[in-house]
């Protein structure tokens, strides 16, 4: 009986040479242990995906592979001529031993200078100081005989600041091709980039493991670790539960595995929407390229809108302006039926509008404060929280203790220090005092980034139970299946121009992804 193409891409990694192995990796920072006794061998030609809550290991471990951090027990062992030779230990803490080494390292967040062409950037440090600039023939012919290769195509004498985020990454994929890697570790790769770049950068990296590159990538997005890996690890609380093959794999084991317990799947119920709560008419503000021209927008009572679009295309001016923070231009607001005048937060809030922000660290708390001053921030001059003229502390603290328990916000108590939570349970703090206002509108911009699954779906699940109580929710996200999972409609910003919203039923991803890259509504179902 023939094998079936699993089993035999099973048989084929087995016999393909171990080209990095991590042994028994242990990372303490104080008392807290990121990494404990993991082992990971990686083989020649194959790529495996990296999941894991947040907290449970995973940067910690790419950061020890790299050189960034030195493991307090363990090493790393690398066959530095990439043909299934001896292992051997890796210098550890040094970057440059890495690079030496064979390992490429794309990180979440570019490392690009913006001012150089995307030539100078992938040349800078292989030579001379000022050798880029010089662009030797041999060096661009080499870059175009990649290019070609793999499927990576850059305008090379085009200035970073003018390419695409998905032209950025192709880039740092080739900065680390140029030096001859052979193990390439990509951190959260997809998630700035559109559905059809996504498909593009794992055919790529499809590529590059059938020419011998080992492939590494860490990502919290189910669907792509199925579609593109051969094989999964899973950490958790800093330890490796589980090593497997991708085709013994489904989401929901994958994400019983990453959290430790099943998880309860968040519907978004058919619902019937009210009067018009939100009211934009050809508004603009900002500027620059982040800046509005001419929105439109009507948000409903009982309606979850979802604004999609890649960073950087006006998302943060709208969430700016929504909440106070940055006036309009042009053009006319209207909340609940009443013209939007004054264009600051406090009014904002008195009007009835709600804010999750984008950056929790940065606008969403004061991390020197306590979880109790927090919950309370924005309501600090309400009788509630006062009695005659001083701050009520029994009223605050009782206030914490309640939002303590009913959103799960693990810490001490309310005197926590809020900057020593995690981001899922400082996310619970804003949700908390958002939500429990029981505002008309909620703001909810990029809501679960950078969160795990469990506290993903309990920030959904909020959401969802303002819509069910009659509030108006947009939702401002790059994640396309948070808003279809949640939004009732879409709308998709591209060069701070709002398309129509449809119907959440009426749109898929691939025409979602082709309007978030600048075509419109017609063009992309044509």
């Amino acid at each position: 009986m023939p094998a079936s193409p699993q089993d035999a891409a099973r048989q084929t990694q087995a016999i393909a040479p171990v080209v990095l192995s991590l042994a028994g990796i242990t990372k303490r920072f104080g008392p807290l242990v990121a990494n404990e006794g993991i082992d990971l061998d990686l083989r020649r030609g194959e790529i495996v995906a990296l999941l894991g809550e947040n907290g449970a290991g995973k940067t910690t471990l790419m950061n020890i592979l790299f050189g960034h951090y030195v493991a307090d027990e363990g090493e790393v062992l690398v066959d530095g001529s990439g043909s299934g030779g001896r292992l051997a230990p890796l210098e550890p803490g040094s970057p440059h031993a890495a690079l030496a080494a064979g390992i490429g390292m794309v990180h979440q967040h570019f490392t690009l200078a913006e001012n150089l062409t995307a030539l100078e950037n992938i040349l800078l440090g292989t030579g001379p100081l000022f050798a880029p600039r010089s662009a030797p023939a041999g060096a661009r012919a080499r870059l175009e005989a990649l290019m070609r290769r793999c499927g990576l195509v850059v305008d090379l004498d085009l200035r970073v600041s003018r390419l695409s985020v998905g032209e950025k990454q192709r880039v740092e994929i080739l900065k680390a091709l140029y030096r001859d890697a052979r193990v390439l570790v990509l951190d959260e790769p997809t998630a700035v980039l559109t559905p059809q770049e996504s498909e593009q950068l794992f055919s790529t990296l499809k590529t590059l493991a059938a020419d011998g590159i080992a492939i590494v990538f860490i990502s919290h997005k189910l669907a792509e670790v199925l579609a593109a890996s051969d094989r999964v690890a899973v950490l958790r609380h800093g330890r490796k539960v589980a090593d497997l093959p991708t085709a013994e794999c489904d989401r929901k084991k994958l994400a019983e595995l990453m959290v430790g317990h099943a998880l309860t799947q968040t519907l978004r119920e058919p619902g019937t929407s009210g009067g018009v709560l939100l009211a934009m008419a050809r508004v603009s503000a900002g500027s620059g390229r982040d800046a509005l021209t001419d929105v439109d927008l009507e948000l409903r009572a009982g309606e979850i809108l979802g604004i999609a679009g890649v960073s950087g295309n006006g998302q943060a001016t709208l969430a700016r302006l929504l909440s106070g923070l940055t006036p309009a231009t042009g053009g006319a607001l209207r909340l609940d039926g009443r013209p939007i005048e004054a264009h600051d937060a406090r009014a904002m809030i008195r009007a009835g509008l709600a804010r999750i922000p984008e950056d929790r660290h940065r606008d969403g708390i004061v991390g020197a404060m306590t979880v109790a001053e927090n919950l309370v921030i924005e309501e600090i001059r309400s009788p509630r929280y006062q009695r005659l003229g001083f701050l009520d502390f029994g009223a605050i603290a009782a206030r914490a203790k309640e939002a303590i328990a009913a959103y799960d916000i693990r810490c001490s108590g309310g005197h926590a220090v809020a900057r020593l939570l995690s981001g899922g349970n400082i996310q619970k703090i804003v949700l908390a005092r958002t939500l429990d206002a029981d505002p008309r509108v909620v703001l909810a911009a990029q809501p679960s980034r950078g969160l795990d699954i469990g506290a993903t779906g309990d920030v959904h699940r909020r959401l969802l139970a303002a819509r069910g109580r009659g509030a108006g929710v947009i939702l401002i996200s790059e994640d396309l299946d948070e808003l279809f999972a949640l939004s009732d409609r879409i709308a998709v910003i591209h060069r701070g121009r709002l398309s129509a919203p449809a119907a959440t039923e009426e749109l898929d991803r691939a025409t979602v992804g082709l309007m978030m890259a600048g075509h419109d509504h017609e063009d992309a179902v044509a």
